[in-house]
């Protein structure tokens, strides 16, 4: 990874997974006594989403800098999510209930467009889209 742009999407990418279970968390008014339980939700997030979105090109440089493009994150989420739930289920050898994947992968997949937009508006606003 010699592209600064890069790490810097790649950093983006954590933080927003990162959010997005510290607000899981706060939703169901667990935070305060969560501690590194959270881990158990963002490892298989992040890890999930680190094998799956370089398949569907959420890392490719032409892509992260078209905006047409901003499917791909989102998509490589909701792909990622039913794998995030598979080893958060392993992880706590408990069943996987459908309805935390469903969400899970919805409001991730939302937040990480969200930060991929912002990214695209830092880093890309005015560039003609390649290809």
């Amino acid at each position: 990874m010699r592209n600064p742009r890069l790490l810097v999407l790649l950093a983006g990418d954590v933080i927003t997974l990162a959010l997005v279970t510290l607000v899981g968390f706060a939703s169901h008014n667990e935070l305060g006594n969560a501690g590194a339980r959270m881990l158990t939700t963002f490892i298989p997030l992040l890890t999930a989403w680190l094998l799956v979105a370089p398949h569907l090109g959420a890392f490719d440089q032409q892509s992260i800098t078209d905006l047409r493009q901003l499917w791909r994150p989102f998509w490589a989420m909701v792909l990622a999510a039913p794998f995030a739930g598979w080893m958060r289920g392993a992880w706590l050898n408990a069943p996987i209930q459908p309805v935390f994947v469903v969400v899970l992968g919805g409001v991730s997949a939302l937040a990480l467009s969200a930060w991929r937009l912002i990214y695209w508006g830092v880093f890309s606003r005015g560039r003609a889209p390649h290809g």
